[in-house]
């Protein structure tokens, strides 16, 4: 009587499906609609937390958090009057985790074109940092869009002038050479009206990075300021044109230098016009194929199968055994049970019928 077989390699096959999740974060929620309970601010003052919900509320989720920093080689980190500190080491901290360290061991500054050994660098940042509740495994490569108000005004028709910053074509030319695994460049362009410097297509100009395992957007804070010129470099002047220029006490070069962390995410976060992307869910599976030849699993492993020596099931000596399968257990080399499946009703088994079953394992 078969009661255990083993499982070959021909036995078994492994597969990977990626599932996505569309995640649509309205502006309103993020920007006012519970007039800004549902953000929290900590006492070190280092970043702001975004929740769905009140934060205080049981069903709250948290969504992403916001944060600033500089490096020392940003022309205003010598004007920077308020948490200069902080906003260096939360710079340094993304920066080491996201870019690494150089041969000679130190921190490189985040590269807007993702060819860290020249270009442009980004070195005033906003950040973003997705939840693993949102984000999953990694965020879907080529399906990220941050739409931001820039109008001057923060008071009124905010969202009237708007810029799009997309991952564009990442799907065909992210990044690998990032410890913290693969990213995107993200690009600027118009949403409504047309505010940005000369940009008039969707991949003309860079304004930051997108890392797609670790969940984190980097900001480049030039979208929101004015510049010269036709693609002008960010790390010196910003892409808005000169009659695009926000309030002094609001954004930018003030709230960076003169302003508290939370005080700069407030601003950022109230021009939040809609942020979308597309999670990814990496499901591994193995499935194994439980073969019943027509000589195997006839008889019953349950002992009232049999009284007397005799087949309970079996009135006469000619009768051909049968068996009803009803489960089916995978074992560890050491017959230690890892694993059962149950049929929606018993299967009929004799030696005129062989089975193949599959059995899926999803982890």
């Amino acid at each position: 009587m078969t009661i255990f077989k083993p499982l070959s390699t021909d036995d078994r096959v492994s597969t990977k499906t990626l599932l996505h999740e569309a995640i649509p974060i309205t502006g309103t929620i993020v920007s006012g609609t519970y007039g800004d309970n549902n953000i929290q601010n900590f006492s070190h003052g280092m970043f702001q937390s975004v929740y769905d919900y009140p934060f205080l509320s049981s069903s709250a989720n948290h969504i992403f958090d916001i944060s600033a920093g500089l490096s020392t080689s940003s022309t205003l980190y010598s004007s920077v009057a308020s948490q200069k500190s902080k906003k260096n080491n939360i710079y340094n901290q993304m920066a080491q985790v996201l870019s690494g360290y150089d041969k000679n061991g130190n921190i490189q500054r985040f590269d807007e074109d993702g060819n860290l050994t020249g270009g442009d660098k980004i070195d005033n940042a906003f950040f973003l940092t997705f939840s693993r509740l949102l984000v999953k495994d990694e965020i879907k490569k080529g399906s990220f869009e941050l739409e931001l108000g820039v109008n001057a005004s923060h008071t009124t028709a905010i969202f009237s002038k708007r810029v799009s910053i997309k991952d564009t074509d990442a799907a065909t030319s992210f990044r690998v050479n990032s410890p913290a695994g693969e990213y995107g460049i993200l690009y600027v362009s118009n949403s409504a009206g047309v505010p940005l410097n000369g940009i008039t297509t969707s991949k003309q100009q860079a304004c930051g990075l997108i890392f797609y395992q670790a969940g984190v957007a980097v900001i480049n804070s030039a979208v929101f300021m004015a510049g010269t010129g036709s693609g002008a470099g960010p790390a010196a002047v910003g892409f808005l044109s000169a009659s695009v220029s926000f309030d002094d006490a609001l954004f930018v070069n003030s709230a960076l230098t003169g302003s508290e962390i939370s005080s700069s995410a407030d601003s950022f976060r109230r021009r939040i016009y809609n942020l979308q992307f597309n999670n990814t869910i990496e499901l591994n599976s193995t499935v194994y194929f439980c073969r019943a030849k027509h000589n195997e699993f006839n008889y019953s492993s349950n002992p009232t199968y049999l009284t007397g020596s005799q087949i309970r099931v079996k009135t006469n000596a000619t009768d051909t055994p049968i068996s009803y399968i009803t489960s089916i257990g995978l074992y560890s080399a050491d017959n230690q049970l890892l694993a059962i499946g149950k049929f929606s009703e018993p299967i009929r088994k004799d030696r005129t019928i062989e089975l193949t079953t599959r059995a899926r394992l999803d982890y």
